[in-house]
């Protein structure tokens, strides 16, 4: 009875843990999304304080931003640009862009852009806008 009230406890305090941990995914799966629609998608463009925002509307900590732009730049350039962060972002980041690039493939990139300009609403906007 006593390891089903200890598993019980532990499950308990994992649970934030791991639900901050999906809303991190989540937030890095936006944030590459919307740095590739401003790249592949015309008249895009992308406002980093709105990237801010959504991560704090997320209630992800502060730097959150700064940390997953370092990781893709990172990524994305062969080490050229940003920084190496933890594994476990950069794992969720390398998870990110192949879900991207198959969406992108899967829809074509006119599709893709279409539909970014439905997902991303807040976070990317038109040029000049």
């Amino acid at each position: 009875m006593r390891y089903g009230f200890l598993m019980a406890g532990l499950l308990l305090i994992a649970a934030p843990a791991q639900a901050a941990d999906h809303s991190r995914s989540i937030y890095v799966t936006l944030v590459l999304q919307a740095f590739a629609a401003k790249v592949e998608c015309p008249n895009t463009d992308v406002a980093y304080q709105d990237l801010v925002q959504k991560a704090q509307q997320m209630q992800l900590p502060d730097g959150t931003t700064e940390k997953v732009r370092k990781a893709i730049a990172f990524m994305h350039t062969g080490g050229k640009m940003g920084e190496k962060q933890d594994d476990d972002l950069m794992a969720e980041v390398a998870v990110a862009t192949q879900a991207t690039d198959l969406d992108q493939r899967r829809l074509g990139m006119p599709g893709w852009c279409d539909m970014q300009k439905t997902n991303l609403a807040g976070m990317i906007r038109s040029k000049g806008g």
